[in-house]
């Protein structure tokens, strides 16, 4: 499975990286294993460098709306560091902007260190 990710519960923080080509089911199984798990409020870093987007417009869309609703119900979600290269980037944007929209920090890099710096700064 070209996504793999460590919860740490102490830390509140959730780490997921990308491999390979990443379709929906698997960006799926990650959400609901995350709701599952309680981790809305959890700081998050995605580092999607070394992945490839295997969905398709459509699917990526309907990912974010999901997304968006949920951020909807009242919880807050925890603040979101994402890695992405400039192609990831554009492809991504409209559900970026869907993920923005939402009441907590959020910032995109290019480049791991400085996003791992950035979220292990911001309280748990």
């Amino acid at each position: 499975m070209p996504l793999h990710w460590t919860v740490d519960s102490k830390e509140r923080l959730v780490i997921v990286t990308a491999e390979g080509d990443v379709t929906g089911p698997e960006l799926e199984e990650y959400i609901a294993a995350m709701n599952g798990a309680g981790t809305m409020s959890y700081r998050k870093l995605y580092d999607g460098s070394r992945g490839n987007s295997g969905l398709t417009e459509e699917e990526l869309l309907g990912i974010g709306v999901r997304l968006r609703a949920r951020h909807a119900t009242g919880d807050r979600p925890g603040p979101l560091a994402l890695v992405l290269s400039s192609e990831q980037f554009e492809q991504a944007s409209r559900v970026l902007g869907m993920l923005a929209a939402a009441d907590r920090p959020m910032r995109v890099f290019s480049d791991i260190a400085p996003a791992r710096h950035w979220i292990e700064r911001l309280p748990k």
